[in-house]
C-alpha cells in the first residue's frame, strides 16, 4: 500500500492502535511514550505488527516525502460490530441479551476508554484533511476511563438482563490501564469525542437487539462458543 501511494502520489492513513503502548508505565498515554511491549508474548503479533507498520510509514515519509497520516486508535465501539468479534463491548452486550454469564478476565479493575464509532470517524476525517506536515502519530480515543467491571454493570443495566458476572484468569500481558492523552488531537485537529458512554451503549444495544431478533443469528450465538477472551480494542 505504501508503494502504491508512492507511485500515485496519494495521501495514506494508517489505522494504528493504542496497543503499541503495551501495558503502559505512564498514564494517560501520550504520543511521545515509546511503550512497554513484550515483543515475544501471546499478544505481540498484533502489537509489534502495528509498531512495524508505523516505522514503515515514517521511513516512506523520510525517504520519499510520502504524505502519511498515523492515527493511534483506542477502544472503539458502536452499531454494526460483529457479534462474535471478540471485543469487550460486543461480548458483554451479546452475553447480556442472551442471558448468559458475562465473562470478565481478571477482577475487572483494569481500565479502558471507549470511543463511539461516529466520534472516531470524525477524528480520522479531520486528520486526513489536515495539512501535509501533520503526520501523527495522533491519539484518537475517548479520555473518559472506565473499569471493565463498570462497563459490565452498565451493560446489564441497559439491557435489563439477569446475567451474572463471572471471573476468569487474566490473560498474559493484558494492559492494566488504558487512556489516551488527546491534547494533540484537540490542538491540531480541534477534535474531541462528543458521545458519552451511556448514549453510545444505548445505540449499540439497540442494534444488537435488532440483530438478535433474527432467529438464525440468535441460534448461532446461543451455544457455548460465545466466550471470547477480552480484546482491548
Amino acid at each position: 500500500m505504501l508503494g502504491l501511494a508512492k507511485r500515485v502520489r496519494a495521501k495514506i492513513l494508517q489505522a494504528s492502535t493504542s496497543e503499541i503502548y503495551g501495558d503502559p508505565s505512564i498514564h494517560p498515554q501520550t504520543e511521545e511514550y515509546w511503550g512497554n511491549v513484550n515483543s515475544i508474548g501471546p499478544r505481540s503479533c498484533y502489537d509489534e505488527g502495528k509498531r512495524c507498520a508505523e516505522t514503515l510509514f515514517f521511513d516512506y515519509r523520510r525517504q520519499h516525502n510520502l504524505r502519511i497520516k498515523v492515527a493511534r486508535i483506542f477502544n472503539t465501539y458502536g452499531p454494526r460490530m460483529h457479534p462474535n468479534d471478540g471485543r469487550v463491548v460486543s461480548n458483554f452486550i451479546v452475553q447480556a441479551l442472551l442471558g448468559h454469564d458475562i465473562t470478565i478476565y481478571g477482577d475487572g479493575s483494569q481500565t479502558r476508554s471507549f470511543c463511539y464509532v461516529d466520534d472516531l470517524i470524525d477524528g480520522l476525517m479531520r486528520l486526513m484533511g489536515s495539512a501535509d506536515n501533520v503526520t501523527g502519530p495522533i491519539n484518537i480515543g475517548n479520555p473518559t476511563e472506565f473499569t471493565i467491571l463498570e462497563l459490565a454493570r452498565q451493560v446489564i443495566e441497559f439491557v435489563g438482563s439477569s446475567s451474572h458476572i463471572v471471573n476468569r484468569p487474566l490473560p498474559q500481558d493484558d494492559p492494566r490501564q488504558r487512556r489516551p492523552d488527546i491534547s494533540k488531537a484537540q490542538d491540531v485537529l480541534r477534535w474531541s469525542p462528543r458521545t458519552p458512554l451511556a448514549e453510545g451503549l444505548k445505540r449499540t444495544v439497540a442494534y444488537f437487539e435488532e440483530l438478535l431478533r433474527d432467529r438464525q443469528t440468535r441460534d448461532q450465538l446461543s451455544g457455548p462458543t460465545v466466550n471470547v477472551p477480552l480484546s482491548p480494542s
